[in-house]
């Protein structure tokens, strides 16, 4: 029988990094009551504001949700969004320091409008393009002085193709962690899919990963076929394991010859906003404290299935993790 206890007790004793474009969720909640008469479009009666962590950010959010002593990597604009967001972060423990400002771009702030906790639109604040050579370079050296002071257990890279990892700061990075024996867990987006080599768990969504395979699957993602999309990430990547999210939030993972599809775990699906973050999250931080991706991906599956039942973007809570561990799990 699995303990629990002593597993999240482990879990607080690692440094986890996490790389990637940080996200600013504001929501906007109202009611709707009528359409407007200058346009077919309903009138959002604006009740409150919100501001959550979202993208690399929520990453961390989870991670030192669960306890891991966590330091964040991105930049953001020199703008209010990002006073609002850094402080936010520093509020939940989050390290903060080596999160660059930069004067060439503006912090991602994802603005969804709301009615009767229904989505009815979404305005996203953006600069997509990479960062400079410049803004690598320092980013890089920061990392390499974290490296060498805190040896770290695990990094996280979180992907939104927001312009932080750009293919070369990726490559240098896994570098860096392939020489001090890091391992390393990346959430991949379209434009750096394949730059990920070397990755201890490789975790793309199933549309992602037959977007760049030659793989022929349907919807029923039979396991003999995630098997076969796996050798061919494989191929081209070199990582230990596949970790891919299926409909539904279904897991699949595969390690060396090891195969398994996880069940859902969602009951109620209010809003699968954040809920790959945690997934990401879970599985690493599991997997670095036990070695037993079973494990990691089942519990990896819970987390999932509490947090896409709050709307909006949320972290896992660990006491209510815990209590579903000792539900599901035993």
């Amino acid at each position: 029988m699995q303990n629990f206890e002593k597993l999240f007790a482990d879990i607080e004793n690692l440094r986890v990094a996490v790389i990637g474009d940080v996200i600013l969720d504001t929501y906007w909640w109202g009611a709707v009551e009528r359409i407007s008469p200058e346009a077919p479009v309903p009138v959002v009666s604006l009740q409150k504001k919100e501001h959550r962590i979202g993208g690399a950010g929520n990453v961390a959010l989870n991670t030192v949700s669960l306890g891991a002593e966590t330091t964040l990597f991105s930049i953001v604009g020199e703008d209010e969004d990002a006073e609002l967001l850094v402080s936010m972060l520093q509020e939940e423990h989050i390290d903060t320091k080596y999160i660059m400002r930069s004067s060439k771009r503006i912090t991602t702030n994802k603005i969804r409008v709301l009615g009767h906790n229904h989505q009815m639109m979404r305005i996203d604040a953006e600069v997509t393009n990479d960062i400079s050579k410049e803004e690598e370079e320092e980013l890089l050296s920061s990392f390499e002085s974290f490296v060498k002071r805190y040896e770290p257990a695990v990094i996280i890279f979180e992907d939104y193709n927001k312009g932080v990892l750009t293919e070369s700061l990726i490559a240098s990075i896994m570098n860096i962690c392939k020489e001090h024996k890091i391992i390393t867990a990346a959430d991949p987006k379209h434009k750096n899919f394949f730059a990920y080599k070397g990755a201890t768990i490789f975790k793309p969504d199933l549309k992602e990963a037959l977007e760049h395979s030659s793989a022929l699957m349907s919807n029923d993602a039979i396991e003999e076929h995630l098997q076969q999309l796996h050798i061919q990430l494989h191929e081209q990547l070199q990582h230990k394991i596949s970790l891919i999210t299926l409909p539904s939030f279904k897991l699949f993972f595969q390690k060396g010859s090891y195969a398994k599809t996880i069940a859902s775990h969602t009951q109620n699906i209010a809003d699968v906003s954040g809920c790959e973050d945690t997934i990401i999250a879970v599985a690493a931080l599991v997997y670095t404290a036990e070695k037993n991706m079973l494990l990691a991906a089942s519990l990896a599956s819970l987390a999932a299935g509490v947090v896409c039942a709050h709307v909006g973007t949320v972290a896992i809570n660990k006491q209510q993790l815990l209590a579903e561990c000792r539900k599901s799990l035993n």
